[in-house]
């Protein structure tokens, strides 16, 4: 079994207990996260919701109430504060012309956030940012040129000749869409490493409650904020302290449902239910995504990285653990994306 450290993570096993990484495959090589720290227990939600929107009507606040105890959401982080809302009290007034406003809240939050996740991730990975060779950067939560690309790299000291991808707008199913576009990036180009950041806020939807628009309760219910990052390369340099956890390969069904694991993003426990009882899938086959959901809410395209995260730490503490799986996630239209993964663990 696998040692846990004072954070309750998974420590990898020794490298001889470990699957050894295909020759030429994308692998993820570590893994980070970040949140504002503004931090909203659910049961805080609703009272401080309808106090900032000065909401008087008593039958919104019921079904907020409603809709936050069914979505298993225990924890959120989020960028508003009463010092936003205190410089910009139009947030809060139906009808206000407010986009420049949100804007000039959310860019800044975003890059902020992606700054943080990258640092923690670059960390882990324990090489100078100088060896990133290409960066992939998501967000549906910012609008402007220069992109937040651009911005990001200066923040972080990345070099001048950084290749950048920036996929702006995807919503939920964003993060495996950069984690796909990485690992293309990463097994056609040798030696590159790909910084893939994502970052995203609740600013541009906040709104005041309105009887025509019950869907923004739903996002008042379910949504968060936050960053995740991830390292990705090919040949990971295992003699100089490149420890690959998950590699990226190509979707097919290799084994029955309940054979692999699953990464699933947490749309809202809805989408869970339906997938599991589809595929008839185990309880425990979307574990790691319901505490996701539990832990930060739906944090957009960020929150497959917290679900992988939770599942790298799972199967590095189980003996035999999977060693096939899929990262699943869902958008607007509807639109999914997946990737099959491969557990070094």
């Amino acid at each position: 079994m696998s040692k846990v450290d004072a954070n309750g993570s998974a420590k990898p096993r020794p490298a001889s207990t470990r699957r050894s990484p295909t020759p030429g495959k994308a692998t993820i090589l570590a893994i980070g996260k970040a949140f504002p720290s503004q931090v909203i227990p659910q049961e805080c939600l609703v009272e401080g919701f309808i106090r900032d929107t000065k909401c008087e009507d008593a039958s919104i606040k019921e079904k907020l109430e409603r809709l936050c105890k069914s979505t298993t959401v225990k924890t959120r982080y989020t960028v508003m504060s009463k010092e936003i809302l205190d410089n910009y009290p139009e947030l809060a007034r139906e009808g206000s012309p407010i986009l420049n406003q949100r804007l000039e809240i959310a860019n800044p939050a975003v890059t902020e956030m992606a700054l943080q996740a990258s640092l923690s991730c670059i960390k882990q990975w324990g090489w100078p940012p100088g060896h990133i060779t290409h960066l992939v950067y998501v967000s549906s939560s910012e609008l402007r040129l220069p992109g937040g690309d651009l911005h990001f790299v200066t923040r972080l000291g990345l070099r001048s000749d950084v290749s950048r991808v920036m996929l702006y707008f995807l919503s939920c199913y964003g993060g495996v869409t950069g984690l796909r576009v990485a690992k293309d990036i990463a097994e056609n180009n040798p030696g590159s490493r790909v910084l893939l950041t994502t970052s995203e806020t609740t600013i541009l939807g906040f709104r005041p409650p309105n009887k025509a628009r019950p869907y923004d309760l739903v996002g008042a219910a379910l949504f968060g904020d936050g960053a995740a990052a991830a390292i990705i390369g090919a040949d990971p340099l295992l003699c100089h302290g490149e420890s690959p956890f998950m590699e990226l390969s190509h979707a097919a069904q290799r084994e029955g449902f309940n054979d692999v694991f699953w990464a699933v993003h947490p749309g809202g426990p809805a989408i869970m239910n339906k997938l599991e009882n589809t595929l008839k899938l185990r309880s425990d086959k979307l574990e790691c995504s319901r505490k996701a959901l539990m832990d930060y809410g739906n944090v957009n395209s960020n929150t497959i990285f917290y679900v992988i995260e939770n599942m790298r730490d799972e199967l590095m503490k189980r003996e035999g653990g999977e060693e096939w799986g899929l990262a699943l996630a869902f958008g607007p239209g509807v639109t999914f994306e997946g990737i099959l993964m491969r557990s070094l663990s």
